[in-house]
């Protein structure tokens, strides 16, 4: 039986560290830290505006934060944007239905407990990696990963 690539890194993740080999969930993200002098505003703006120059749509955005404080519980800044493209969505999907589990990419703008602030997603070269593409999906999922960082970089470093 075939495992899902999904499911193959959930089960990774279940495993202790010494039978995942080491591998940690923290193994399973990237991690950007803010440069000192960009604002979170900076960061969203600067990720917005390389996302659109890069024909990445912005389909979600979700302050989980803001949600939570109307709630009455108090929380550092989380929000997470989600990215697609369209075109690449529907490739991948009709040659796989598991990358639906991983549709539309994420990056989550984050304080730590030290309320320095990051930006996480998803470690798109494991996904690659277990997911056994044909060579012209893989480029298409090289160039999801490549538009991905290429976003965080540009909110990490506020490039507008």
């Amino acid at each position: 039986m075939r495992t899902l690539p999904w499911l193959t890194l959930f089960l990774m993740l279940l495993q202790s560290p010494a039978q995942a080999g080491d591998m940690t969930i923290a193994d399973t993200v990237v991690k950007l830290p803010l440069a000192e002098d960009v604002t979170m505003d900076d960061a969203v703006d600067s990720m917005l505006l390389r996302a659109n120059g890069l024909n990445f749509k912005m389909v979600a955005r979700l302050p989980l934060s803001k949600e939570l404080e109307a709630m009455g519980i108090e929380s550092k800044h989380i929000e997470i944007f989600q990215f697609c493209d369209a075109r690449i969505a529907a490739q991948m999907i009709q040659a796989n239905l598991d990358f639906s589990a991983y549709l539309p990419c994420r990056i989550t703008l984050i304080q730590d407990q030290d309320g320095k602030p990051w930006l996480v997603t998803l470690d798109l070269d494991k996904v690659i990696a277990m997911a056994d593409l044909p060579p012209d999906l893989e480029e298409l999922a090289t160039k999801v990963r490549d538009t991905m960082m290429s976003i965080m970089q540009a909110g990490a470093n506020g490039d507008l």
